[in-house]
């Protein structure tokens, strides 16, 4: 990396290389050669021809498909210099290196499609690349949540104390969040569809005029280049653009995949900070410069931090595709080339990050069981009343007095320092009919936690084994965290 000039982090720390490489000149260029063969092919193939008489020949195509990857920018880049236009730059360069064809290349086609239709294919890519990296983190997540589901601990609603969860079925909330985004995911990318070549306005005139009107040919083309490019279909109609509402929709499921992964790393931040579930840190890893003693949540953190740029980053193409006018202005395109990519490579960091972070999460359990505990005897302050009760007590009566001695624990903790007594205080209340020994009985924490392991494994068994069994081949992947 250059010293002397700006570098994007997303490059230098967060992005993958198989993610940088989707976004790279060299793939965004030979998908342009590909598709300017897909084109000629197609027009060779429907009988493209002037005086009967061939336009586009076998050789020509072979002449192409030999420079798809050989790309000579430097000719590319010194014709833009006169030029201004990276279309015809590259179009020129291409020529000259395919002599034959060159008088072919880009026949009927306008800028847009190879610039659009690379994006589509670029977004797809990227996007199965984004699939796979989240089945990942759901199945490592899954794993996680089935080695700690029995496992009590403290559940907090507004981040106070409340009725226990086990820390497994805490993970399963975290988990069907992905899962969510991953059927969104999939449905975007499943109805995914090329732009095709319709020309300077979507109208598709000029192939009106190279076929001489025959609609039934003209009807092919957009078929066969999908086809050629490997999808099923183009969309139906277009203006010179494919509609800019197909990046807002691909922008909303990385947004939703940032959210989710968000809300995880602020619940294990939250947790470390009581050191009941931590990250992974490095053996040689520094918390603080000057605070030597720290183990700070640093991935988690950065989690937070580019999943909020990329649900901010998502308002750039809903923006864009608001303020297209009519079959299009080209204001779109510098606002694209950053915000695209940009989001793509901040939400693969995010999820090598989360692969990271859950595969190493390190869990507390002491830790988690003397905060319990400590909060324990408030929780079980239901079930000691209904006892009361079946032994002859008034609920109502019970209930005041509960209150009361829940209120004097309380500031025994609060204002005093001192251990949760609300045990004792019961013992010694004769309307409770009960004995401390009794009462500390029954404060098994696993007597507390509800249906909370079998929620857990019917959610393994019902959502993650199904996703586990359908992508199978994406399952094993490993994150690289570079800094």
């Amino acid at each position: 990396m250059p010293t002397d000039v700006y570098t994007s982090p997303l490059s230098e720390r967060y992005a993958s290389r198989d993610m940088q490489y989707i976004f790279s000149q060299d793939k965004k260029f030979t998908t342009w050669r590909k598709l300017w063969i897909a084109l000629a092919e197609t027009e060779m193939e429907l009988g493209l021809s002037q005086d009967g008489k061939p336009i586009i020949t076998q050789e020509m195509i072979d002449e192409l498909k030999a420079h798809v990857d050989d790309i000579n920018y430097d000719v590319a880049r010194a014709r833009e210099k006169e030029v201004r236009h990276d279309v015809m730059s590259h179009v020129y360069a291409y020529g000259q290196q395919c002599p034959k064809a060159a008088g072919i290349i880009h026949l009927g086609a306008t800028s847009c499609y190879v610039g659009d239709n690379t994006d589509i294919i670029i977004m797809r890519e990227a996007l199965e690349l984004v699939r796979r990296k989240l089945v990942c983190v759901i199945d490592e997540l899954g794993k996680f949540a089935d080695e700690y589901k029995a496992l009590p601990t403290l559940a907090f609603t507004h981040f106070q104390p409340a009725q226990p969860t086990t820390v497994g079925k805490r993970a399963t909330l975290w988990t069907q969040e992905f899962v969510m985004d991953l059927e969104d995911l999939e449905y975007v990318l499943g109805t995914l569809k090329l732009l095709g070549s319709k020309g300077t306005t979507g109208t598709q005139a000029s192939f009106q005029e190279l076929f001489n009107g025959d609609q039934e040919t003209i009807d092919k083309i957009d078929p066969m280049i999908a086809q050629k490019m490997g999808f099923k279909e183009c969309y139906p109609v277009s203006g010179q653009t494919y509609s800019r509402k197909v990046d807002t929709r691909v922008c909303n499921i990385l947004a939703g995949i940032a959210a989710s992964a968000h809300k995880m790393s602020n619940d294990i931040r939250l947790l470390q900070h009581l050191k009941e579930v931590e990250e992974p840190f490095e053996k040689g890893q520094i918390g603080s410069s000057a605070m030597a003693y720290k183990r700070n949540p640093m991935r988690s953190e950065r989690i937070a931090s580019l999943s909020r740029y990329v649900m901010i980053d998502a308002l750039n193409p809903a923006i864009t595709s608001a303020t297209q006018w009519f079959e299009r202005t080209l204001d779109d395109s510098a606002n694209k080339r950053i915000s695209i990519p940009e989001a793509f490579l901040a939400t693969d960091g995010i999820l090598d990050l989360c692969l990271n972070v859950v595969d190493g999460l390190v869990v507390n359990d002491k830790v988690i069981h003397k905060h319990l505990m400590s909060e324990l005897p408030f929780m079980a302050t239901e079930n000691i009343m209904m006892d009361a009760v079946k032994n002859g007590g008034n609920r109502q009566e019970l209930h005041e007095r509960i209150r009361q001695l829940s209120m004097k624990a309380g500031n025994n903790v609060k204002k005093l320092g001192l251990d949760n007594n609300l045990l004792e205080l019961i013992a010694d209340d004769e309307a409770f009919c009960t004995d401390l020994e009794s009462l500390e009985a029954a404060m098994d924490p696993a007597k507390y936690v509800g249906r909370s392991e079998l929620q857990v494994d019917k959610f393994i068994a019902s959502v993650v084994e199904p996703i586990r069994a359908s992508h199978k081949s994406m399952l094993g992947a490993s994150a690289e965290i570079n800094v």
